[in-house]
């Protein structure tokens, strides 16, 4: 694409407020310095500055769907009030082409002492539509948001959930070329959100979304491109598995300070690998699904980061019998080896993984905190550690899949991570069995028949 089919352009933008320690300090800004200068004096500032954003420059094209991560703090609600009009920047500009419809903040652009029936006309025609508009349109607006008698209710007795279905609704009906979501999403229940994801998946094949989000995993799966801003300026932007791998690494240094990255063992330094086994399965064999196999390769210098007090050293799919595979179909018992070496001593390692496609997404995944969370397995310094999970490996659909592990010391929700390996394992799937979804199910039979037709009897 051009720069000519850019919708949003964000040029030097900075945003700074002005930050008071006292109220009476704003008096003393308004009045003293004025004061000051006609006496010949330098004047004073009773302010601190914060720039909530300082010197972001980006482009986002016509039918780009791009994500914003980043920590609470960093500067992502303010960009996208300034993007949506609601808020002046301190310096520089933004250009934007097209209608653009805003989920910002729960309940922004409501009255509360209105009915839900009267905001939705009021959003509306805040959004560009006539009173006849959204009178035509009404029903649909109605139908999407589901509350049902609610609608003539003072939006301020609404539920914070309600308030996202009625203000989801309007943005879904207004024709816009440009929406921009603030993680509202997140207060909705599970069918209300699949209705939303749903929309947003059509509303993506010709129109702009600028969609802000904690969860990494939603900006990978939706987004073209991801925008990371950590302290009012851009980290990093480029696809969202690699922005978001690094938001990652830098959430956990954030949390435990800035450790070593952990580097293993070059591939010379590694002792000879066993020799691999093919497995010819009478399964495999007497099944049409010979060419769905995948090769594996563990990759020992996979970019990972951590405090260094542990070591992934191995990572391996195995058979039933403990030998090594190097092609697995779908369907069969498996296990997945994962092998530390422990630099410093802990007293309660957790060992997972996660199996992911290409684009970064979790498929699925596990780890050793339940099983040993009464039981730990404590691992002296100079020691090694294997996890070994067994399962039934699911059918993938064709294409590149990753497997990302890691070993940390403590609990669930606080704990050291010592190593964080992404796509250390990689392989590959041929299959064509998988008719729809991310993942097929073995299954043991399918039966479909014929019936009779019902005869009614008329008396």
């Amino acid at each position: 694409m051009s720069s000519d089919d850019a919708v949003i352009r964000v040029r030097a933008l900075s945003k700074c407020y002005q930050i008071y320690d006292q109220s009476s300090d704003r008096l003393k800004q308004f009045l003293l310095p004025r004061l000051q200068r006609l006496v010949g004096q330098e004047p004073k500032c009773y302010f601190r500055e914060f720039w909530s954003l300082r010197d972001i420059g980006f482009e986002v094209k016509r039918g780009e769907t791009v994500g914003i991560i980043g920590r609470n703090g960093s500067g992502k609600s303010t960009l996208l009030q300034i993007i949506c009009g609601t808020l002046h920047p301190t310096a520089g500009q933004v250009e934007v082409s097209g209608r653009v419809a805003a989920l910002l903040e729960l309940g922004s652009g409501f009255n509360p002492e209105f009915t839900g029936r009267e905001n939705v006309y009021l959003n509306a025609g805040v959004l560009g539509l006539t009173r006849t508009q959204t009178a035509q349109r009404f029903a649909d607006i109605e139908a999407f948001a589901d509350i049902g008698q609610f609608i003539d209710q003072p939006v301020k007795t609404y539920s914070s959930g309600m308030l996202v279905r009625l203000a989801f609704a309007v943005i879904a009906h207004v024709d816009a070329d440009i929406l921009v979501i603030d993680e509202a999403l997140a207060v909705g229940d599970a069918f209300f959100t699949q209705k939303c994801m749903r929309f947003l998946r059509q509303f993506m094949r010709s129109g702009t979304v600028l969609f802000v989000s904690h969860d990494t995993a939603a900006v990978t799966n939706l987004c073209s491109r991801a925008i990371w801003l950590e302290q009012g300026q851009i980290a990093q932007a480029g696809h969202p598995k690699e922005v978001s791998e690094q938001y990652l690494q830098a959430f956990y240094e954030a949390q435990q300070g800035k450790g070593t990255t952990t580097r293993l063992k070059t591939p010379n330094d590694q002792e000879a690998s066993p020799a691999l086994k093919d497995q010819r399965l009478e399964f495999i064999n007497a099944s049409n699904l010979r060419n769905d196999l995948q090769m594996f390769a563990f990759d020992p210098n996979a970019s990972g980061f951590g405090q260094g007090g542990a070591s992934i050293v191995g990572v391996r799919f195995l058979d039933s019998s403990g030998e090594p595979l190097s092609w697995v179909i779908g369907g069969e018992l498996v296990s997945l080896q994962i092998d530390v070496e422990c630099q410093r001593a802990l007293a309660s390692p957790i060992v997972g993984f996660t199996v992911k496609d290409r684009l970064g997404q979790g498929l699925f995944g596990d780890n050793t905190f339940l099983t040993y969370v009464d039981n730990p397995q404590p691992c002296e310094a100079g020691h090694c550690l294997s996890a070994r999970f067994t399962f039934e490996m699911p059918r993938l659909a064709k294409g590149d899949y990753s497997v990302t592990v890691a070993v940390a010391d403590g609990t669930q929700h606080e704990h050291v991570q010592h190593h964080w390996m992404h796509d250390a394992l990689v392989f590959q799937s041929a299959s064509t069995s998988v008719a729809a979804g991310l993942i097929g199910i073995p299954m043991r039979s399918v039966e479909m028949g014929v019936c009779l037709p019902v005869v009614q009897v008329v008396r």
